[in-house]
């Protein structure tokens, strides 16, 4: 039988039935005898290149509202598809006229910048290189190009670090490339600085550098709140393998880079001594204060039984509990420790489908967790498809209750149906890896013979905590044709 060596890149075109039918575009699966590494198109260039073509395609469907639609016509951004809070905000929150976030007082209802501090110091630097002479309309165009160019480089480097993280499957990087719900949301907001800290942080762990993946994590967490949820997995995982001492380097880092980041703009003083900052705070408070919005399971319940959910902080927070601990359980009793991609992924997703709000570019959010957790080309479109067409319905709904009474577009049924397909598709993609924990030796990651390759100081330690019993032998394995049978979680040789 045919076997793979510990040093040799997996070619998914071998392993996965969609890629090598959708190799079939550029000539076909790679042959075995190949003489792969001759050409300075490496995997990484590649992946980068497609990352940087991708987004440029994403770019170009915005153009309907950089000519007109963000500045002409009540709903023309929506039936365009191309919406973008960017140029909105640059008026919206005071970088037009100078004013420094969370220092100075905003007009209008929106007293502070309701971003974390490393966002808005990304937004505040965008401002400094658009020229504030000329017209707001185009100011605010300039302003999305500057942005667009800056969050270009956060996608390739989103793209890169997926690349390296798994050191035989470079090619699970393409997933995140050419992912078309990325390309669609990927210059709607600025999510794509903290996921590109957070795939950073990753690829330090799976390096076994625990205080630099903390120090990324932390400065993505002062980006966006989610990625410190990927301190729990970890506390689980490094609790199973006894790496008491990883996790702290980790804790640290976050805390101490968090803390750097934050405590300038957190604290201020005056007479009446030290207290925390409003500006700074508004962030913590406008998400605590919101009410349910679009995309959540809170509003299609809402919408459904004409329930507000006035309670749904509490509703969302206790799901949110219950659902780590049905994790952390899953983790302690699983028969092979899990890697730590598949619980990142889940814990984010748990949070995703708990929240309050559902914004389209949450999606951002699982594409690379979801490319490291399950490169399996079938279940990763399956669920874009479902995030494409939610994508969709958000703003033909948009268009059809601000259409007045022409009601063009995606009525409430139609856009409950978009909820659904999200909330769906996200769970069956949860559902496929808790069972590749469940059952290790359908994990495609396992099943070419490697342990955690995202695990770092955790790949291929043994256990020194388990609630269930370990190591089984594989029941109910499907081998891929031509794949090897393999023992998961051998010790490295």
């Amino acid at each position: 039988m045919t076997s793979v060596r510990r040093d040799e890149s997996v070619r998914p075109t071998k392993r996965d039935e969609v890629a090598a039918a959708g190799s079939e575009l550029i000539g076909g699966p790679i042959g075995w005898h190949a003489l792969l590494g001759t050409s300075w198109l490496s995997p990484v260039r590649v992946i980068a290149l497609v990352a940087i073509g991708m987004f440029a395609l994403g770019m170009v469907q915005k153009l309907p509202c950089y000519n007109g639609g963000w500045f002409f016509g009540a709903t023309s951004q929506y039936t365009h598809a191309c919406y973008s809070d960017i140029p909105h905000l640059y008026a919206g929150r005071g970088f037009a006229e100078g004013l420094i976030p969370y220092f100075d007082r905003l007009p209008g209802d929106m007293e502070y910048l309701e971003y974390p501090v490393l966002t808005g110091v990304f937004m505040e630097v965008a401002s400094w290189m658009t020229p504030h002479a000329g017209g707001i309309q185009q100011r605010e165009q300039i302003y999305w190009l500057v942005n667009a160019g800056m969050l270009m480089i956060c996608a390739v480097v989103i793209a890169v670090c997926v690349t390296r993280t798994h050191r035989r499957r470079p090619w699970d990087g393409l997933l995140v490339a050419l992912a078309p719900a990325a390309a669609l949301t990927a210059t709607i907001n600025w999510d794509l600085l903290a996921i590109a800290l957070t795939a950073a942080g990753m690829l330090m762990w799976s390096r076994s550098r625990p205080l630099a993946a903390g120090v990324l994590i932390g400065l993505a967490t002062a980006a966006k709140l989610y990625p410190v949820l990927l301190l729990g997995p970890l506390l689980v995982l490094c609790w199973r393998a006894g790496a008491w001492r990883a996790y702290r380097k980790a804790v640290a880092g976050a805390l101490v880079s968090w803390l750097v980041v934050n405590l300038p703009v957190m604290i201020t003083h005056d007479a009446a001594g030290f207290h925390i900052r409003e500006g700074w705070a508004k962030f913590y408070t406008f998400s605590q204060e919101r009410p349910i919005d679009f995309g959540s399971v809170w509003l299609l319940i809402s919408q459904r039984t004409g329930n507000p959910l006035e309670n749904a902080n509490t509703y969302a927070t206790l799901l949110m509990i219950l659902g780590c601990g049905a994790i952390g359980l899953l983790a302690l009793y699983a028969p092979r420790r899990p890697r730590f991609a598949q619980l990142a992924f889940l814990v984010v997703a748990l949070f995703i489908l708990t929240n309050k709000v559902y914004s389209p570019q949450y999606v951002l959010w699982l594409t690379p967790l979801a490319a490291l957790a399950r490169p399996r080309w079938r279940d990763f479109l399956i669920w874009q498809a479902c995030e494409v067409m939610y994508f969709l319905g958000i703003w033909m709904y948009l268009a059809y209750t601000g259409n007045g009474d022409k009601h063009q577009g995606l009525p409430t049924e139609g856009y409950q149906l978009a909820i659904a397909l999200h909330l769906l598709g996200t769970l069956y993609l949860c559902a496929v890896v808790v069972r590749d924990i469940w059952l290790p030796e359908r994990d495609v990651i396992r099943r070419d013979g490697d342990d955690d390759p995202s695990g770092g100081v955790l790949d291929h330690s043994p256990d020194v905590f388990v609630l269930g019993r370990t190591h089984h032998q594989p029941r109910h394995a499907m081998q891929f044709e031509a794949a090897p049978r393999v023992r998961w979680g051998a010790v490295r040789e």
